[in-house]
């Protein structure tokens, strides 16, 4: 059965409901109020996530009523991002200690990856990771770092969504042109549900996903990519390196702004997004990110897909020309150093 005329409908119940989801947090005066560590100049509601959340939820649950979607992948996506979800929602309603935050992504990451059976075996530089305890810790930590720093990334308008977007499409099309159509239904609904949302949170944006969409799209994200790997190891890299944007800056961040003694969950604006937002502004950067994807992460992407480049040689061919770009806009310093 054919699965494409799924996203329109999802795509206008993403959109209706991020449009409730303003009123109501205009209503509750849910608002994230600018500061000095800030990338908008005006309080603007939050929490807009729990639009395409709750659409593609109910898209997954009707694919896998309809035979398109394994039982252990809806579940992995339901269970473990709507933990996940949840606890962004009373997060974006009332701060939430960060330890219990943390303790409820590791549950959900913990119930996601269950339900795929932990990580596929995969051969990276000569080494062979087999599915054992190692393993399991591995794609657990992997996949709690994945959603937080996607959190970390979702400071301008537009971005985290133009990303998950990005990502999603790129990889349909991996699937569609080398054989793997029938993984394409889970990821085009996605891209759809956070499409309807972008609407409303493109620059200048009107309403911010919030920890509810944040948090839920790094984990689907890395959930997607552990269940590509079940099916063709090469496909989860694949993943990575679409993601390498947000990989890089995230990871360079951290480090520079750990080696420094800061404490690295408190909030700052030393991305390099963040940078070269203050100087070109949220659109053109995150515009620049949507082509970095198209024009430079998927051709890497399809060339390790088709074997054509090893896993290792891929990785390094994106992630260093980012890492580069990331020490020129000044990833984990205080200032701008352009």
């Amino acid at each position: 059965m054919s699965f494409s005329w799924l996203a329109v409908p999802v795509f206008l119940l993403s959109w209706f409901l991020t449009q409730r989801s303003l009123k109501y947090a205009l209503s509750r005066h849910i608002l994230d109020i600018p500061n000095a560590r800030s990338s908008h100049a005006i309080p603007t509601p939050r929490g807009g996530g729990v639009g395409f959340v709750l659409a593609f939820i109910s898209a997954v649950v009707l694919l896998y009523l309809l035979g398109t979607a394994q039982s252990s992948l809806a579940i992995s996506l339901a269970g473990g991002c709507g933990v996940v979800a949840l606890i962004g929602f009373a997060d974006d309603h009332a701060s939430i200690p960060a330890r219990w935050r943390l303790l409820a992504h590791f549950l959900g990451a913990g119930v996601g990856l269950y339900w795929l059976n932990g990580l596929p075996s995969f051969t990276l530089a000569g080494f062979v990771v087999e599915p054992q305890l190692l393993s399991w810790l591995l794609g657990l930590t992997s996949l709690v770092w994945l959603l937080n720093l996607y959190n970390f990334m979702d400071g301008i308008d537009g971005l985290a969504a133009i990303e998950a977007i990005c990502c999603c499409v790129a990889m349909c099309l991996i699937y569609g042109l080398f054989g793997f159509e029938h993984l394409i239904a889970v990821p085009l609904l996605l891209a759809a549900a956070v499409t309807g949302f972008l609407i409303l949170n493109f620059p200048p944006a009107r309403i911010f996903m919030g920890d509810v969409g944040s948090g839920f799209l790094g984990l689907c994200l890395g959930l997607l990519a552990i269940n590509a790997g079940w099916h063709k190891p090469d496909l989860m890299f694949c993943w990575a390196i679409m993601l390498g944007v947000f990989i890089v800056d995230a990871t360079l961040t951290l480090a520079r702004r750990f080696i420094r003694g800061e404490r690295v969950y408190q909030a700052h604006r030393s991305h390099a997004y963040q940078h070269a937002a203050n100087r070109y502004g949220h659109k053109r950067v995150t515009i620049s990110v949507a082509c970095i994807n198209f024009l430079f992460l998927l051709p890497i992407s399809m060339l390790v897909a088709t074997e054509y480049l090893s896993v290792i040689t891929g990785l390094f061919l994106a992630f260093i020309p980012l890492g580069v770009l990331a020490f020129y806009f000044g990833a984990g310093t205080r200032h701008n150093p352009i």
